[in-house]
């Protein structure tokens, strides 16, 4: 079953002379799983088609924000209307109003909002916003969970479970990254310890409700009701990372599900869209610290820029029909349970998880509940299956350690043909 591979091969080679690794983001070098990246030529509902014509049924979706698929008829249609009238002003609109009271409507905790262009800097400017309220300095954030590129965000754990962070990448200062304690993911009792050793010093606990940069990792029970605990007793800000989860899980994001208000909440991915967009928001009594209302200082040129907000805009109304997340949940739980049987067939140990539309399959003798669970994974096989789901016309994650993303436009015949073609290529790499 050989695919042309000519095209893409030959964009790879000029790729990595005019860009570091020949990328702008890493995991689309395929490094995780070895090999010529393919290079899209355009995308369709499910479907996205290579630039040597290879069609491929698509669960990366953008890395999440495509839940209506590619090129939804709804959000190309008011793009192109919102671009008409012009792309970008640095002035106030009103669409960008009508985006954040629709997210104030969906997430329970969220009284006001800030948009800004990208998670990273919506995670940035909650962090420092928490900072500024609590008048306190230390992060704390949990291992396995990516919350953006900042330099504080880019962080390992010390020698010790409450002791403070070394960098993991060059250029981050160690005295800066010393300011953030990293402790294990699904660990309430070292959360417990952190706060009862340093609570007077920690700003912020910032967490992904459902893990999505590990795989995809439930959280245990109780873990998210202890930190909301924990955080209140200590005078703790919590932050909930939603750039994955925030109107993917549900409506109203995994703090709906789950029943918990945290403090400040970031946001991206599906409210822009499929176009570049982030957003902070939670408590009045703390977003009303930003400039201009406040003393703490955010900006951005295209903050709230029309064509993203227009986007948004038309992704929520979508989502918001009903019937969309049973539709949603369906299909994931149709591929889903097909991985395991076909898993289960081939006699290949693994580990499956799900929370709506996000699902992983890990190649795990056992669970899968923290990073260090997930770095025991054979990433090895993983890349071979990649490698057959890829030459069956399926798009995975070229990583072990993402999620796969169920969209709208996903059928029960596109989740039939995944499924086979797992049964077929699982059976390969026995």
């Amino acid at each position: 079953m050989a695919r042309k591979m000519t095209k893409s091969r030959r964009l790879w080679k000029q790729a990595q002379r005019y860009m570091p690794g020949g990328v702008n983001s890493p995991v689309r070098a395929f490094k995780g799983v070895s090999g010529t990246p393919i290079f899209v030529e355009r995308g369709k509902g499910c479907k996205i088609w290579d630039v040597d014509g290879n069609e491929y049924i698509d669960y990366v979706c953008s890395w999440g924000p495509l839940i209506l698929g590619h090129a939804h008829r709804e959000i190309v249609s008011r793009v192109k209307k919102a671009a008409e009238k012009g792309t970008s002003f640095g002035i106030p609109t009103e669409r960008e109003s009508e985006l954040a009271r629709a997210i104030i409507r969906a997430v329970p905790s969220v009284e006001m909002v800030r948009l800004v262009n990208s998670g990273t800097e919506a995670v940035m400017s909650a962090i420092r916003l928490a900072r500024a309220f609590t008048n306190r300095s230390i992060v704390v954030k949990f291992e396995g969970c990516y919350h953006g590129h900042a330099d504080g965000l880019l962080v390992k754990a010390g020698s010790g479970a409450t002791t403070l962070g070394v960098p993991t990448s060059p250029g981050v200062p160690p005295e800066y990254a010393a300011c953030t304690m990293t402790l294990p993911y699904n660990n309430i009792d070292a959360a417990a310890a952190a706060c009862s050793d340093h609570g007077s010093r920690i700003a912020c606990i910032i967490a992904e409700p459902i893990a999505g940069n590990m795989g995809v990792v439930p959280p245990v029970n109780g873990f998210l009701e202890s930190l909301r605990e924990i955080t209140e007793k200590h005078g703790i800000v919590l932050i909930f990372d939603e750039i994955i989860t925030g109107f993917r899980v549900a409506y109203g994001g995994a703090q709906s599900l789950f029943k918990i208000r945290p403090d400040l909440t970031t946001l991206g991915k599906i409210i822009g869209g499929g176009l570049p967009v982030g957003a902070y928001g939670g408590k009045a009594e703390i977003m009303e610290k930003m400039a201009p209302a406040g003393p703490v200082y955010q900006a951005g040129t295209l903050s709230g820029n029309p064509l993203a907000v227009e986007a948004g805009l038309a992704a929520l109304e979508v989502l918001s029909r009903p019937g969309v997340y049973k539709k949603l949940d369906k299909m994931a739980s149709l591929l889903g349970e097909g991985l395991i049987r076909a898993a289960r067939m081939a006699g290949i140990p693994s580990y499956h998880t799900r929370i709506g539309s996000m699902l992983c399959m890990f190649f795990s003798e056992g669970p899968v509940n923290n990073y260090d669970d997930a770095l025991k994974c054979n990433t090895q096989r993983y890349g071979k299956f990649f490698h057959e789901m890829l030459r069956r016309g399926v798009y995975l994650a070229p990583s072990q350690f993402e999620a796969a993303f169920v969209s709208l436009a996903h059928t029960e015949k596109d989740i039939e043909k995944t499924v086979r073609a797992a049964e077929q290529s699982l059976l390969e790499i026995v």
